[in-house]
């Protein structure tokens, strides 16, 4: 009987494996396949990104009234955090002369149509790496490395708000709107990035 029992239990477990393998075998073809690769794996040209984009960008005008930006909504982000925690970002001039919307009441992230874009990109990137498998988790290599990154979002996150806007927005956006804004901050971020390379290779690299 135990021999018969063994027997019986082998004989259900060997077919539960076959599809398993089936399955991946299926799913490694899937990605080996031409039109795959060509939309997740391998990078477009940029003529096909800028007509994407293009055209997610109309469709965000035609929805929300405004064209794609992400710091303003940073800077909301940054907010709602201080509120959080017990301060009032309600008096800050920023928010009260250059930005009034945060003050509307029942404001928040679900209301920001810049946040919701936002969360989608980084949701969207993530997937994308997924789907190209090329998701990675890196290790910081030095301190060096750290101080950069913190300097230099800091640094960017107040030029954005002075210059009211970043690449996105006063670019991507205030470019096609033909504003002279955006024509100016073209200019100053290849200057300012010409020099901050020369300081990233020098001090952090």
């Amino acid at each position: 009987m135990p021999l018969a029992s063994e027997e019986a239990v082998a004989h259900d477990v060997r077919p539960i494996a076959a599809p398993d393998i089936a399955n991946d075998n299926d799913r490694a073809r899937w990605r080996d396949h031409e039109t795959y690769k060509a939309l997740f794996v391998n990078p477009w040209t940029y003529m096909t990104g800028a007509v994407v984009l293009a055209l997610l960008n109309i469709a965000l005008v035609a929805a929300t009234g405004k064209g794609w930006g992400v710091t303003t909504s940073l800077a909301y982000w940054g907010a709602w955090i201080w509120q959080a925690v017990g301060g009032d970002p309600h008096q800050w001039a920023y928010f009260a002369e250059v930005k009034p919307a945060f003050n509307a009441p029942g404001f928040n992230l679900l209301k920001d149509a810049g946040s919701l874009t936002n969360l989608g990109m980084v949701v969207g990137a993530l997937l994308a790496a997924l789907a190209a498998s090329q998701f990675r988790v890196k290790r910081i290599k030095s301190r060096r490395q750290v101080a950069a990154a913190v300097l230099g979002g800091l640094v960017m996150g107040l030029g954005a708000r002075m210059a009211f806007g970043c690449n996105i927005g006063d670019l991507f956006t205030g470019l096609p709107s033909m504003s002279l804004h955006g024509w100016v901050f073209m200019v100053s971020i290849f200057l300012g990035a010409a020099a901050g390379s020369k300081l990233l290779v020098k001090y952090f690299i």
